[in-house]
């Protein structure tokens, strides 16, 4: 197998780890409530898993879209898994603003407007909030 980025780094900051996958916070300049669920293995297609683990993911996702609805109230969350670029399955986890330099386009389409400093520093300034949320997704130890 070649390098892979997501099985040799973690593919942002880590907020979760469990054993099967881990929450990133992606870093993305202008988005700040851009976030990635990374499965743990090297699994290129979401059909791959078993299907405790497909369902274990789905939880996963919809316990980071209702985190970011509860503290942000984004306009849209955005779910995404491309995995054309890299090859080890991921989601997007994307709370969207109507505000934000790219709305209503993808966060990788071209921006319609300039981003907006004083927005993005408010949502900044929250993500405590949905990450004290989202730590609460990782199964419990017995």
């Amino acid at each position: 197998m070649t390098a892979c980025p997501l099985c040799d780094a973690a593919g942002g900051r880590v907020v979760v780890q469990a054993p099967r996958w881990r929450i990133v916070h992606a870093q993305e300049a202008g988005f700040p409530a851009f976030y990635r669920l990374v499965w743990q293995a090297h699994v290129r297609e979401f059909s791959h898993l078993p299907a405790a683990e497909r369902a274990e993911s789905m939880d996963v996702l919809v316990g980071m879209e209702q985190a970011l609805l509860r503290h942000l109230q984004p306009d849209k969350v955005n779910l995404a898994s491309l995995g054309n670029a890299v090859p080890h399955l991921h989601w997007h986890v994307i709370g969207r603003f109507a505000w934000d330099s790219h709305f209503p386009g993808a966060v990788w389409a071209q921006p319609q407007r300039p981003a907006d400093p004083v927005r993005l520093q408010a949502v900044e300034e929250r993500l405590a909030e949905v990450e004290q949320d989202l730590m609460s997704l990782a199964p419990r130890s017995p």
